[in-house]
């Protein structure tokens, strides 16, 4: 028997891909799962075994916004100081945990600064896979269109997370500013959005020369490119130049979806901005630029998922989570609203699950890590359930549901 490990028994094991099991055992040890296998031949440790219903990956949302902000307009960004951002921001991966998300791919915001805090042991909160700055060309969706020239680059300078660039060598200094601050990935706007007032989101932003600049040195630091996208333009511009992940989509249609399957790129698909952007909308209000575009995109952007499920493009999860607080907007904690949307537009339990684990780290390229998967030698990022989320996904909604939360094998959640 060995010190240092510990031995969990579920009645149910959902490995993240592959079938669920019952009466399984996993076993952890320096941060890794040392043995899975039936619970009558689990091997012997020193302590304590914890019992659980349900044992599953920790899951990840594969598009997040780690910002400070209190309302879903991008200009919020230039009235939150970042020191204060930072510290909301702090908050915010706490409840990230607490809800079961053990892995945060953030693209555009303060987390490759957050990741940094957590990773020293200086706050609680998930793995963030930082991407720095939101990238895209002047007059784009990372452009502040109301503000001066100067005051956005202003904001830039003063380690602002919206970053604005054209030509190839912006493209390539832009690129190389990210991997400064230590990237894992490049998040770059391939078509206009919906937060921002200019920008049309059908049309492509930057040209096919620029995106495919970015993606080309991003790959020399073995980093991908996740491209925002809703029309079928930035889309099909991204695909062709090398980006793998399409973040968004809303305008996919047969062609497009052809065309991922072609590049083996990858949907992320944050169906849930739309809902929540609309049900705060009709509360509060939104700028009337940002209605109108909420309007035009949120029931095709439901059409464009379940096509995507229908066609068997690969799909990993994000909410686009993006304002700190418990009262706001598209606040953390509710990531795991995008599991039960896949399911409403035609995925399985099942397979929602597998869009938030196993398939979640994909989205990182040669960044990712070994999670997201309950296999011996990977990480032991683990979170247990109360009752099967096979059964009923909206059981992950409820975060009184989420018993237990590991990080590399240290648990950070437990029952009180």
């Amino acid at each position: 028997m060995t010190k240092n490990k510990q031995r969990i028994f579920a009645d149910l094991l959902i490995p993240g891909a592959g079938e669920p099991q019952s009466k399984m055992a996993v076993v952890l040890a320096d941060g890794l799962i040392e043995w899975v296998g039936p619970q009558d031949k689990a091997p012997q440790v020193v302590g304590d075994d914890l019992q659980v219903p349900v044992l599953m990956p920790g899951m990840w949302d594969c598009h997040t916004h780690f910002t400070g902000m209190l309302t879903p307009t991008l200009s919020a960004a230039m009235d939150v100081p970042v020191p204060v951002a930072a510290a909301r921001s702090v908050a915010d991966g706490e409840r990230a945990i607490n809800a079961g998300f053990t892995s945060i791919r953030e693209v555009g915001g303060f987390g490759v600064y957050l990741a940094r805090v957590i990773n020293e042991g200086n706050a609680l909160g998930p793995h963030v896979y930082a991407a720095g700055d939101l990238i895209s060309p002047t007059g784009g969706h990372a452009d502040l269109h109301n503000y001066s020239l100067g005051c956005v680059a202003d904001l830039a300078e003063r380690d602002g997370w919206l970053h604005t660039c054209d030509g190839v060598t912006g493209a390539l200094r832009a690129v190389r500013l990210q991997l400064r601050k230590n990237a894992k990935l490049i998040k770059i706007c391939a078509s206009g959005g919906t937060l921002t007032e200019y920008d049309d989101p059908m049309h492509q932003q930057f040209s096919d020369i620029e995106i495919r600049t970015m993606v080309e040195e991003a790959a020399r630091a073995e980093r991908i490119v996740a491209a925002h996208c809703h029309g079928k333009a930035g889309i099909m511009a991204a695909l062709r130049n090398g980006v793998k992940t399409i973040e968004h989509g809303t305008f996919l249609d047969e062609e497009a979806a052809d065309a991922m399957l072609e590049a083996d790129a990858i949907l992320v698909t944050t169906r849930s901005v739309k809902i929540r952007n609309m049900d705060y909308a009709k509360k509060h209000g939104l700028p009337d630029y940002a209605w109108e575009k909420l309007l035009m995109t949120a029931d095709r952007h439901q059409e464009a998922v379940a096509l995507a499920i229908q066609k068997g493009v690969t799909i990993a999860a994000g909410t686009d989570s993006l304002t700190s607080g418990e009262n706001t907007p598209l606040r953390w904690g509710e990531h795991a609203l995008e599991l039960k949307l896949l399911v409403d537009d035609g995925m399985t339990p099942l397979q929602a699950i597998e869009a938030a684990t196993a398939t979640a780290p994909l989205t990182l390229g040669p960044q990712a890590p070994k999670a997201g998967q309950i296999k011996v030698g990977w990480d032991a990022d683990l979170c247990a359930v109360a009752e099967n989320p096979v059964a009923d996904i909206s059981v992950l909604l409820d975060t009184n549901k989420i018993t237990h939360v590991w990080k590399m094998g240290k648990l950070l959640k437990q029952p009180n």
